[in-house]
C-alpha cells in the first residue's frame, strides 16, 4: 500500500499542480537558463550520431507556458510555432549568443486554439494537440483523444478555426485514448513519399505488437507500423533531406524513469503494409540534462551541418522542466547505439 500510495503521488505531481485559466492568452515573457552540458559535470558533447551543443531551461510568470508536444522552425531558423497538449498555440524567435549557442526565447506569444466550432478551451479531450507539421499555407495539427488532423490557415492560425482536415486512414477504434497520434511528419518532396503527411501513434499497437502508423495522402497512402520495444513510445519525428526519418521516443514512467532516444529510419523502408525499424542513433538517460521530451525538429544550419533541437513536456508539474536542446548530427551514416 505505501508503494502505490506513492506512485499515486507521484502521477498526481505529474499531471499537473491544479487548473488552469485557459480562455486567455497574449505575449510571455520566457526566462532562460543555459545548459551547457548534457551530462552534468562531464565535458563530454558527443552522444551517438549527434553532438551536444546547448541547451535552455525555460520558465515564466505566464503560467500557460509547459506541456510543450511539438515545435517546427520557419526558414529563417529562429522564428518557430509550437503547440502545447492544454490546446495553446506558443509561437516565438530563440536568440544565440556569440559563440551561437541558444541564450534564449524572445517575442513569445501564448495563444488558445480555436475549434472547428470557433470555441476556445474546449477540454483537454477536445483539444489534446500533440503533433505538428508545417505544409505550404497550412499548419496541420494532430489530437488525441478526440482523434484528427485539423489544418489551420497560415498564416492567421492563431486566431482562426482549422478550415479543413486530413483524414487519419487508421480506423479511430484501433487507437488508444490518451496515446495515439504523436508524430506529425512532412515527407521531402524529393523522396518516394512526395511530400506526404506521415503519423505514428506513440503506444497504439498492432496484434504484434507494433505502433500504429500511416501515410495520409500521396501516391503511397495506406498504414504502416513501427517496431515497439524497451517500454519507448514515439513522441515526434522529422524528416531528413535524403528522406530518412528521424523518430524521437521518449520513456517516462515509475518502473524505468526518464529516457530519450532517436531511431533513424530508411525513408525507402515506408510505404504501406511495412514494418520499419531503425538503428539508434541517440540515447540518453536520467543521468542527463533531459525531461519528458516530445518534440523534434531539424534544419540546415549555416555551416551545411543538420541541427536538431529538442523540447520537453512538463506536464505542467513542479516536478519537471521545459527544456530547449540543440544538437549536431555528425554523421549522416547510420550510427547505431544497439
Amino acid at each position: 500500500m505505501k508503494r502505490l500510495s506513492s506512485a499515486t503521488m507521484l502521477v498526481m505531481l505529474l499531471a499537473g499542480c491544479g487548473p488552469m485559466d485557459t480562455s486567455e492568452g497574449g505575449p510571455a515573457e520566457i526566462h532562460a537558463t543555459a545548459i551547457s552540458a548534457l551530462r552534468p559535470g562531464s565535458e563530454q558533447t558527443r552522444f551517438g550520431a549527434l553532438e551536444f551543443l546547448g541547451g535552455l531551461e525555460l520558465s515564466s510568470d505566464n503560467a500557460l507556458l509547459g506541456a510543450l508536444s511539438s515545435i517546427r522552425f520557419r526558414p529563417d531558423q529562429r522564428q518557430f510555432v509550437s503547440v502545447l497538449d492544454t490546446g495553446h498555440w506558443l509561437t516565438g524567435a530563440i536568440e544565440r549568443d556569440k559563440d551561437g549557442r541558444l541564450s534564449g526565447v524572445v517575442d513569445a506569444r501564448i495563444m488558445p486554439m480555436i475549434d472547428r466550432f470557433g470555441e476556445t478551451d474546449a477540454g483537454k479531450g477536445a483539444t489534446d494537440a500533440e503533433g505538428l507539421a508545417l505544409r505550404d499555407n497550412h499548419v496541420l495539427v494532430s489530437y488525441e483523444q478526440n482523434h484528427r488532423v485539423d489544418a489551420y490557415p497560415n498564416p492567421g492560425f492563431e486566431t482562426s478555426p482549422p478550415d479543413g482536415n486530413i483524414p487519419i486512414v487508421i480506423p479511430k477504434r484501433q487507437l488508444r485514448a490518451n496515446r495515439s497520434l504523436e508524430a506529425l511528419m512532412i515527407a521531402p518532396q524529393s523522396s518516394q513519399l512526395l511530400g506526404a503527411t506521415v503519423i505514428v501513434a506513440e503506444r497504439s499497437l498492432d496484434d504484434q505488437g507494433n505502433m500504429l502508423a500511416a501515410i495520409l495522402d500521396g501516391p503511397l497512402k495506406g498504414r504502416f507500423t513501427v517496431r515497439h520495444y524497451d517500454d519507448f513510445d514515439a513522441s515526434d519525428g522529422v524528416f531528413l533531406p535524403d528522406g530518412d526519418l528521424l523518430l524521437l521516443e521518449r520513456r517516462f514512467d515509475l518502473a524505468h524513469g526518464i529516457g530519450v532516444r532517436i531511431r533513424r529510419i530508411r525513408g525507402d523502408d515506408i510505404r504501406p503494409d511495412a514494418i520499419v525499424d531503425g538503428d539508434i542513433v541517440f540515447q540518453a538517460g536520467s543521468n542527463m540534462q533531459i525531461d519528458n521530451m516530445e518534440g523534434l525538429d531539424a534544419f540546415r544550419a549555416e555551416d551545411g551541418t543538420t541541427h536538431l533541437i529538442m523540447v520537453s513536456d512538463d506536464n505542467h508539474s513542479i516536478l519537471q522542466r521545459s527544456l530547449m536542446l540543440e544538437f549536431r548530427l555528425l554523421d549522416e551514416n547510420l550510427v547505431s547505439l544497439k
